[in-house]
Order: C-alpha cells, then structure tokens, then sequence
C-alpha cells in the first residue's frame, strides 16, 4: 500500500522558504478544466431544436442548477450566480469521478482543493452580503442578537469554511483508502470493482452535490 502516501512533489525556492505543489493534483485539475471547456464548447457549438446528446447534458445540468440556485435566492440572483454554481457542480463532480480512469486521481483527495473551492464560496458570499446590505448592515449581524455574541457569530462563519471543505476531503480521501485496502486483502478481486463504483460515482456525485448546495445556501443567507 505503499502507493497511499506517495506524492509527486515540486519544491521551488521563494526568499528563504520552499513551496510545493502537488504535480499530479495540478496536472489532474487542468487535464479536469481543458474537459469542461471541451465540453461546453461542443454543447454549445451546434445547438438544435432537437439537441444532440451533448447538448442534452449540458442543457440538465444549466435547468437543474439554475432552479435550485432562482429557489434558493431569487430569479435575479439565479441568472448571476447559476453560471458560478454550474462550473462548481460540473468541476466536482469531473474530478471526483476521474479516479475511475486508469492512472489518475482525484484532485478532490487533496485537502487544498476542498479547501480553495470553500474559501472561494465563502469569499464571494461574504463580498455579496457587503454588495447586497451595504459594510454597515454586513457588521451589524455580527453582533446580533446580542452585541458580546460576535466572536462565537464570527467563529461560525470561519467553521462553514472547515466543514465543507473536510467533508468533501474525508469522504473521497476516506473512500479511497476502503478501496485501496480492500484490494490487497482481497487482490482486486470481485469486491473492489463495486466499491469502486459505490464511493466513485455514488458517493462522489452525492458529495459534489452537497458541497454546491451548501454554496448556494451560504450565499443565500449573506444576500437575504
């Protein structure tokens, strides 16, 4: 199992310290970010009356998500967040169901990719409260309903960000070590297959899933 904490590293000196980046997570995330563009690109090049099967996909995933995101908000907010909460939905979902091709991984089974994509949705929900109540009306709620309960207020917005992101980290990381472990006690025999159709699409779609809704709900609470 000695593959589990195997990491194709990249060390680069910046004044006096060393970043580095996870080569196969960034590879895994463009190769994710060239196929989404492909496909928009061929869901929209030839649009019919009658769609092709491309377009009929893509069509579902704009229909779905912009209803849930016009539900949650309004048809206003809907029409300037869809395009936000689609290309989140669709990249998750792409990089959680990628480790069922041979020779490549989740992006999602390193924590800084749950993590940016948190911090991302916390930062443009925090930016529409400013936007949508003005700096005066965003600070003020932080001290509701009483003015001493702002740190623990202030305390429950950072832990939105460590809970969506360690939820989706756990689950595809968590999933991928049942599967790993399986396999040699089992040597990738009959059982393996069907977990990994279980944690990769299953639980996969679901988590990408609960991860854009829970986008949408944080934005909806800072805009309402």
């Amino acid at each position: 199992m000695e593959e589990l904490g195997r990491i194709n590293q990249l060390i680069v000196p910046f004044f006096g310290h060393d970043m580095t980046f996870n080569i196969g997570v960034i590879v895994m995330t463009w190769a994710i970010f060239g196929f989404l563009l492909l496909f928009g690109y061929l869901a929209s090049k030839s649009r019919r009356i009658i769609p092709g099967t491309v377009q009929v996909v893509g069509e579902l995933f704009i229909n779905q998500l912009y209803g849930l995101t016009e539900d949650a908000m309004d048809e206003e907010l809907g029409k300037k967040y869809g395009p936000l909460i689609c290309a989140l939905f669709m990249f998750l979902l792409a990089s959680n169901w990628c480790g069922m091709l041979p020779f490549m991984e989740e992006p999602t089974k390193d924590l800084n990719t749950p993590l940016s994509m948190g911090l991302m949705g916390f930062a443009i929900a925090h930016y529409a409260g400013i936007r949508a109540k003005g700096f005066k009306g965003y600070i003020k709620e932080y001290f509701e309903p009483i003015f001493f309960m702002m740190p623990l207020n202030l305390i429950g917005e950072l832990a939105k960000v460590v809970s969506i992101s360690f939820r989706l980290f756990g689950n595809i990381m968590g999933g991928s070590i049942i599967i790993l472990v399986v396999s040699h006690l089992v040597y990738s025999i009959l059982l393996p297959p069907f977990l990994n159709a279980f944690f990769t699409i299953f639980v996969g779609a679901i988590q990408a899933f609960v991860f854009t809704m829970l986008t949408i709900v944080y934005i909806a609470v800072q805009v309402k």
